[in-house]
Parts: structure tokens; sequence; C-alpha cells
């Protein structure tokens, strides 16, 4: 058995599939760990989720903000964006099941597919005062909100920048918020682990203050070897334990996998079918 980590698929089935070919993935044997944003912006999004349900024995998914955004829309909290691809999924027969599925999803997965390495995948980032065992509890708390009967309030007060740094006297919506933000959506932050939501760019043009969230100095995660995605003009990484594969597939870029045992690097070139954005600015 193979475990690869797969970077941003963002409805990019064609890439998605010359990638699994590339691999040469076998779902009787093979797992696969998709770092989130299955869907959104992409051609192929109600593709990329339904071949995800029909192999989710051989995945294991974490929640991205494309798919927590395809649920609000979903939800009729928020009007789809300009950019989103989300039309055919919300049309589908079966596309209420696929959201269903989807949000049954977790926020952080930890598991030692191989021994002696132990990864934790999240989508976007992790706070620096949150240990490996904090985040999956904390991720816990907003998938029981998720999940629950009333995972509707939670979609419909999801949203918002504030409050933008953890405290455990948090409560409620705003303490499921900042956990719900940190990981599908940091990118950078203060020492302190105050997050900035607005910068998207690279890494030299951080605005003073911040760090990027896995560069915070003696970070409670440091040890834990972190596979994740999320900002493509970050690209391909491996510094301090950590594994950063969103490689701008969506964008013209590669669609990346990372072998968990050898480390080995697959990459294919996007694909026209799926209609990548040939513009510069990454989300």
């Amino acid at each position: 058995m193979t475990t690869y980590a797969i970077g941003d698929i963002q409805g990019c089935f064609h890439a998605f599939q010359a990638l699994l070919t590339r691999i040469q993935f076998n779902p009787k044997l093979d797992q696969l760990w998709l770092v989130g944003d299955l869907i959104n912006r992409g051609s192929g999004s109600l593709e990329v989720l339904r071949w995800c349900y029909a192999h989710q024995d051989s995945l294991k998914v974490v929640l991205g903000n494309h798919d927590l955004h395809a649920l609000v829309v979903a939800g009729g909290f928020v009007r789809a964006h300009k950019g989103d691809t989300l039309d055919a999924l919300l049309a589908a027969d079966d596309g209420h099941g696929l959201l269903d599925w989807l949000r049954h999803q977790p926020l952080a997965y930890q598991d030692e597919p191989y021994p002696g390495e132990q990864y934790l995948m999240v989508h976007a980032g992790l706070l620096p005062q949150w240990t490996t065992e904090q985040v999956l509890s904390y991720a816990a708390e907003v998938e029981a909100a998720l999940q629950g009967d009333n995972y509707l309030f939670f979609l419909a007060n999801m949203y918002g920048n504030l409050p933008n740094t953890w405290s455990e006297k948090l409560k409620g919506i705003d303490r499921l918020r900042v956990i719900t933000n940190a990981m599908t959506r940091l990118r950078v932050c203060t020492e302190q682990g105050a997050m900035d939501f607005d910068f998207k760019g690279e890494l030299p043009d951080i605005p003073e203050g911040f760090i990027p969230w896995f560069d915070v100095p003696n970070r409670a995660t440091l040890d834990t070897q972190v596979v994740f995605g999320h900002w493509s003009a970050l690209g391909l990484q491996h510094r301090n334990n950590v594994y950063s594969l969103d490689t701008g597939c969506l964008w013209g870029g590669q669609l990346t996998a990372l072998n968990l045992e050898t480390k080995d690097i697959i990459q294919v070139q996007s694909h026209p079918l799926d209609k990548p954005i040939k513009i510069k600015r990454k989300t």
C-alpha cells in the first residue's frame, strides 16, 4: 500500500485524473490524503466530488475554505462569487448527498501510514500555541457543530475575520470561528498568533510584523510533520517539518502528490479542460 498526500484540487478534475494515472493509483491498495479545497474555481467540481464519494474508502479528506464556502452557498447564506464553479454541483440530482458527505469530513486528521512516519493534515495552518492534541480536539468542536442537527446555524455565522486571536476563554460561535479560520484560511500571523487574512501573496511580500504560521519560533507543533495546502503563492515547500502542497494547479501551475513514505514528489501540469485561471493573483 502506498499513501499519497495531494494538494488543492479545486475542481481540476482532468489534472487530478492525470495525477492518479501518473502515480498508478490503485483504490484497492493505495490511500490518498486530500488537503482540502476539493472543489470550486476549476470546471469539474461536480466530477471531483463524485469521484471522491465513489472512492471514499481510499481517501482521507480535510475541509478547506472553498469546501466550506460551497456549503454556505448551498445553504443560501451567501450568493456564489463571480469566479465560483458550483452551479452544476448545486443543480445535480446527487448534489445534496455529495455536499452532505462533504459536510461530514474533518478539519484535521492525524495518522501514521508508515511506522515512524506520523503526519497531521490540515488545509491551511495551525496557531503557534496549539499542540497536536489540541489541534485535533479543537477541530472536533467544529466538526461536531458542522455535523450536528443545528449545522445551519454554524454555517450562517461562520464567516468573519474576528476574533483573530485564540483564547481558551472563547465560547460559542467566536470560538468555532477562530478554529475554523486558523485551519482553513491561515497563512501568516504574529509571533503571538494574531491572524491576518488579507495577505495572499509570496514570502517576500509578507506585511511587517507577520510571518508564515510555520515559521513562528517555538511553535507547539514543531515536532509534528504537518501536510497542508491553501497557500498557492507559497508553492511547494518542505521545511520546519511542514509540507506545503498547493502548487497552483488552478492557476496554470501543477497538481502535486507527496509519497508519505519516501517523500518523493510527483506532479502533473494543469489541464486546459479544467479551465485554469491565467492570472497572477492567487487565493
